[in-house]
């Protein structure tokens, strides 16, 4: 009888009759983890159950995380969220007469419960990806001369979640299924506070002009184009159309439009012309302090006037196509909304 004992409890019996698992090998756990985000326990426990299948391990990964993702919001959903970044994405940032394409970008504010999370890679990746969705769905409007457009929070969420690392990538889901995801892997609450959209289509042939967009963000973190505040800018300016622009003067534009960024970014830029001369709200008033070189301290709109004749724009600081700018949008992170 205690033979039998033996030879029951003996590791070769137990192999051979053992209805549990095998423990998913280190090699399986890397594969799974190179291929998601998962923790090394988390990745162990999808192989468990999954018979160390890695594809069925997927599966079950993403099913958990939508679970414990909805859950997750749920518990959190009353948090305030106060931090966060704000990133913009230029898909399109020139048009004019007689191109054939138009000018689309897109600014998005996504908050979070700390600053902690704000800088994590995974929330500025969200972030990025979020902007780019917004810019790639960016329309000109009928009804409207402006080229910037409220983009509703709630159409933004539904659209598919396009990668700007990888765009010609399948959307694995929504913005909001995105967002609830990220909610499901950082703890916090996570919300899109707002989205702007900047759409321009090409000027006529007889008008012989042209759109650029600036754009610039400060306090970045892990991408030049995601920080705490950022802002686009629309620029309007004479075209050498059908020749276009000559190189020299495409690189002195894109260093002006830099400056103007940062300018626009560095002073409590509100608007753009003012009737009073002293208001520092208004670009047009400002030093010039962003811009190097003998211009440098000037007012905006003298600098731009001058910029324009000595860039070839145009002949006279008084002819028509100097550069100036027609519109804004400048964003900081949790500011109140108007």
């Amino acid at each position: 009888m205690l033979r039998n004992l033996q030879t029951a409890t003996s590791p070769a019996f137990r192999r051979l009759y053992s209805t549990a698992a095998e423990k998913p090998s280190l090699k399986l756990v890397a594969e799974l983890r190179k291929r998601t985000e998962v923790s090394i326990v988390k990745a162990r426990e999808a192989l468990s159950a999954s018979g160390n299948n890695v594809d069925a391990a997927l599966d079950w990964l993403q099913k958990d995380l939508v679970a414990s993702g909805a859950k997750k919001a749920a518990k959190v959903g009353g948090r305030a969220t106060n931090e966060g970044l704000i990133s913009t994405s230029v898909l399109s940032n020139f048009t004019g007469s007689r191109r054939l394409n138009g000018i689309r970008a897109a600014m998005i504010e996504l908050n979070c419960e700390t600053d902690f999370v704000g800088r994590n890679e995974l929330f500025g990746r969200l972030a990025s990806d979020i902007a780019h969705t917004a810019a790639f769905i960016a329309e000109a409007s009928k009804a409207s001369s402006s080229a910037f457009q409220r983009l509703p929070v709630e159409f933004l969420q539904d659209a598919p979640l396009i990668s700007s690392s990888n765009p010609g990538a399948e959307p694995s889901g929504t913005v909001a299924s995105s967002i609830r995801d990220l909610i499901a892997k950082v703890g916090e609450n996570v919300t899109l506070r707002r989205a702007v959209t900047v759409a321009a289509e090409p000027p006529a042939v007889e008008a012989q002009q042209a759109f650029r967009l600036a754009s610039y963000v400060h306090g970045t973190i892990h991408k030049p184009t995601e920080g705490r505040i950022g802002t686009l800018a629309l620029l309007r300016l004479k075209y050498p159309a059908p020749q276009g622009f000559p190189s020299e003067v495409l690189d002195k534009l894109q260093s002006l439009e830099r400056a103007l960024g940062r300018q626009i970014v560095g002073f409590d830029t509100r608007t753009i012309r003012s009737e009073s001369p002293e208001d520092q709200s208004a670009l047009y008033n400002q030093p010039f302090i962003t811009l190097a070189g003998e211009l440098n301290g000037q007012p905006v709109q003298e600098v731009l006037k001058r910029w324009s004749v000595q860039g070839g724009i145009v002949s006279e600081e008084t002819d028509p196509g100097i550069v100036e700018v027609v519109e804004f949008a400048k964003w900081a992170v949790g500011e109140p909304l108007e």
